[in-house]
């Protein structure tokens, strides 16, 4: 079972009901969301509309941290999910998303990838207040 994108659910701008002159079709088909966790590395690819691939990051304990002092970029350890804003419930199970504040061995970074989508996690250095 997959998420439908179709548009046939809606009504006329009358108000009135539209009948379905068709079924579903595979174009029409999304997928759920894809929720990145902290722990051994896995990746899951799939083929996309028009043939491209798309690689999902399932679960990973390692980013790219960039230090915007110095522009250099290094691979990191995550260490835990400090919070995720995108969702309260992502917040307290720890899923990484962009925006989410992570613990790594450089210090707290901000996801700035989409993981679920990209395929790696790339975070930025954030400041101490």
């Amino acid at each position: 079972m997959s998420v439908w994108h179709g548009d046939q659910h809606k009504r006329k701008p009358t108000g009135g009901k539209r009948r379905s002159y068709r079924k579903k079709r595979r174009f029409e088909r999304g997928s759920f969301p894809t929720e990145t966790m902290l722990g051994e590395p896995a990746r899951k690819i799939s083929r996309r509309r028009g043939g491209n691939i798309k690689v999902r990051v399932l679960s990973d304990k390692y980013a790219c941290v960039t230090d915007p002092a110095t522009g250099k970029t290094q691979k990191a350890e995550i260490i835990r999910v400090v919070k995720n804003p995108a969702n309260v419930d992502y917040d307290r199970r720890g899923v990484i998303t962009k925006g989410a504040v992570i613990e790594t061995s450089m210090g707290l970074a901000r996801v700035t990838s989409r993981p679920g989508q990209n395929g790696v996690i790339n975070a930025i250095l954030v400041e101490k207040e």
